[in-house]
């Protein structure tokens, strides 16, 4: 597309702002997808007679465990055939399958339909990335990231919320209802008004050969696995308390009415750490300020499983201890991608695609793992957060040869990655 100081709009039909709450709009159709649904797990369970409490977790993982796999697809296939088009395919996968799970008559079918709807979900978070990059560079293109993440970090914060003020008027089918209406929405916005960004000059033909070297490339890059790793044992973590959270309030605590709220208190943790994390950055560099984020969210978590093992455990000590880990957590995803992809320029598609799978899969799976451990207890959550940071910096430490907290210069931009780096 034309640079946005030319005569022409970089997307035509929409403004500025538009085009930044439809990028935003696009990301929250996946955090919807997940945090809408834990106030409604109970009546979930209860509307299919499920005989163990943990089986409702299958709601979360198995959107989570699609959401993953849609990573690895959406590049190649928007490289090929355009944004657009791929994207309002996924948009249109995520409508049906939220209308089939608001009707579906057995869990069996539930879980499936979420997996799918994870899928297309996918979509929504892989392609705005895309056609951010296609329409933007430099200064205005981070400009539009970081104004569609302001927006877009409310929504975890709000989705239980709305999925409570849902229940309490109507059945929780009537979630996936909400989700079908505004991934619908969405999806006729996307039709009406954004043009197709990536010039057909510039597409790619899907060469199964040539991926099969990017992805090798990105498989030998002891940095860029190093992080990757690091970011799929804190995914690990965060996916655990997803899948466990409900259950603590409702079942540890006795509080399920204060669950939204409480919720929304630490997911902000996330919100204000990552916006305090760019002006962080510029003064510590990342790796001294990802490794004492690494550092701190192992001591936090580590004095969390202490109190609950003793037996001290409150819902104001579960709050307070967790919304820390979550901001050393904020602290860390970011920068942990951008060291996963910083020796990657010249396979950047290839190792988006494979990292975002390998950690959205596999942190899907460890958060289910640790999900199931519950026991009326919160010892499982917290032992199983330490476990992860433990394993992230030693994953850390792989990628960075045993040396933490070292800055490190950004290369010329001629420069290519020296071999140590592979």
């Amino acid at each position: 597309m034309s640079s946005p100081s030319s005569a022409s709009p970089p997307h035509p039909g929409l403004s500025f702002t538009s085009f930044v709450l439809m990028i935003a709009s696009l990301q929250a159709m996946a955090a919807l997808g997940v945090d809408s649904m834990l106030p409604n797990l109970p009546a979930i369970g209860d509307t299919f007679n499920l005989t163990h409490d943990n089986q409702r977790q299958l709601v979360i993982t198995t959107y989570l465990i699609g959401f993953g796999a849609g990573h690895i697809v959406y590049g190649p296939l928007s490289d090929r055939f355009g944004r657009k088009s791929v994207l309002l395919f996924g948009c249109c996968i995520y409508v049906v399958f939220s209308a089939l799970a608001a009707f579906a008559p057995s869990f069996a079918l539930l879980v499936a339909a979420r997996a799918l709807q994870g899928m297309g979900a996918a979509a929504a978070r892989v392609l705005p990335n895309s056609i951010i990059r296609d329409c933007y560079a430099g200064r205005q293109m981070a400009r539009v990231m970081s104004l569609s993440i302001m927006i877009f970090m409310i929504v975890p914060m709000l989705a239980p919320s709305l999925g409570a003020a849902i229940a309490l008027f109507a059945s929780w089918r009537w979630v996936f209802g909400v989700l079908t209406l505004f991934g619908a929405a969405v999806g006729i916005w996307v039709v009406l008004k954004l043009p197709e960004t990536l010039h057909k000059e510039n597409r790619t033909p899907i060469v199964l050969s040539r991926m099969s070297h990017n992805f090798a490339v990105v498989l030998r890059s002891r940095q860029g696995m190093g992080y990757a790793g690091a970011l799929t044992f804190m995914f690990g973590a965060q996916f655990g308390f997803l899948n466990s959270v409900q259950q603590i309030f409702q079942d540890v605590f006795s509080a399920q009415a204060v669950f939204p709220l409480a919720f929304a208190l630490m997911a902000g943790a996330i919100s204000l750490s990552s916006l305090t994390n760019a002006w962080l950055v510029g003064r510590m560099g990342m790796r001294p300020l990802a490794h004492r984020a690494a550092i701190a969210f192992i001591c936090i978590s580590g004095l969390h499983a202490a109190i609950a093992i003793a037996g001290h455990e409150t819902i104001v000590t579960f709050c307070l201890l967790q919304a820390a880990a979550m901001f050393a957590f904020g602290q860390m995803s970011g920068n942990f991608g951008a060291m996963a992809m910083e020796p990657l320029g010249h396979v950047a598609g290839a190792a988006a695609s494979l990292q975002g799978t390998l950690s959205a899969l596999g942190g899907s799976l460890m958060g289910f793992y640790i999900g199931q451990q519950f026991n009326n207890s919160t010892v499982p959550l917290t032992v199983g957060y330490t476990l992860c940071g433990c394993f992230a910096l030693l994953c850390v430490l792989y990628a960075e040869r045993g040396r933490l907290f070292r800055i490190q210069h950004a290369p010329h931009a001629a420069s290519r990655p020296k071999p140590d780096d592979q």
